[in-house]
């Protein structure tokens, strides 16, 4: 039996679909760890590009300082903090936060940096105050660009979430590492598949949320 009948085998045996350590506990677990830490990543990293857009300031800071978190070997950060934090899904956690920063980032601004400069003149020509320039011109012309950044790190961060179970007793990286250990591939490959399915299913959700986005944003433009 080859390797892909062992997995495709591995994946359909009843076994392994109930229990605390059966895929469906394993898929909620991942994914709960995956969208958890994108929301703390968001909240932190999307009102900043979206106020740095606005004001056109500190563009050049926020992509050296994005590149530099980028180069960041996600496994050495998530070492370096399970040795600080010790076991348990704090360390990932963190880990995964930094990873979502930068695309979240870089996303913000870049979609309110590239509106035409004579947009949100015309809004303040007509009274609107700043932060209803942003709010109400800004973002929704924005927003494309913003669920791109939102698509990119949900990828990135639905695969390195494997990395959590190097630390934490959670999520699908759990097949991965324990089938390293004991060199069940078979079970290995299945993990890997599963965490393939998950990224291709959301992939597919946030491509249709970016073109429902880019909907938004034509009826804005044509407002002003």
């Amino acid at each position: 039996m080859n390797l892909v009948a062992q997995a495709w085998h591995w994946l359909t045996d009843p076994a392994h679909w109930t229990g605390i350590a059966g895929i469906p506990n394993r898929l909620a677990e991942h994914v709960s760890v995956t969208f958890a830490a994108l929301v703390v990543a968001a909240i932190i990293a999307i009102p900043a590009g979206l106020i740095i857009g606005h004001t056109r300031r500190g563009a050049a800071v926020v992509g050296a300082i994005t590149g530099g978190v980028r180069a960041i070997p996600t496994l050495g950060l998530l070492t370096l903090l399970g040795l600080w934090l010790g076991i348990g899904i704090e360390a990932p956690f963190i880990a995964l936060v930094v990873l979502a920063i930068p695309s979240l980032l870089v996303g913000a601004y870049s979609g309110v940096e590239a509106i035409d400069t004579h947009t949100p003149q015309a809004a303040q020509a007509i009274g609107m105050r700043p932060a209803q320039v942003l709010l109400t011109v800004e973002l929704p012309l924005a927003l494309p660009v913003i669920v791109g950044g939102i698509r990119a790190a949900t990828l990135q961060l639905v695969a390195t979430t494997t990395l959590a179970a190097y630390t934490a007793d959670t999520g699908l990286g759990r097949y991965i590492f324990s089938g390293l250990k004991t060199r069940d591939y078979a079970e290995m490959l299945g993990g890997a598949v599963l965490v393939i399915v998950v990224a291709v299913i959301l992939e597919l959700i946030l491509a249709t949320c970016q073109r429902l986005a880019q909907r938004v944003a034509i009826p804005a433009s044509h407002n002003l």
